[in-house]
């Protein structure tokens, strides 16, 4: 069953990524501008329910590595990123 579970994990990983492809593509038509008003309508509904989607499957992935973390014993307390230290 390990398997099972860690294909659909990967899958849906997958499907993200189609995901924010996808958003792109719609966010470069919408910007062009040359779209007639229904079909702009119709890519910003898309739009919209893919980054539901997106949504959706990060906050699942980030309550699983919450959840490995407390398992492991972690710390998983959120910490910022530091940027600065380049």
């Amino acid at each position: 069953m390990a398997a099972a579970g860690s294909r659909k994990t990967k899958e849906k990983a997958i499907d993200l990524e189609k995901a924010l492809g996808e958003l792109e593509t719609l966010v470069d038509e919408l910007e062009r501008g040359d779209l007639p008003l229904d079909k702009a309508l119709k890519q910003f509904e898309k739009g919209v329910a893919l980054t539901r989607d997106c949504e959706a499957a990060l906050t699942a992935a980030e309550r699983k590595v919450e959840l490995l973390m407390a398992d492991a014993g972690l710390d998983d307390t959120p910490k910022p990123f530091d940027d600065d230290e380049d």
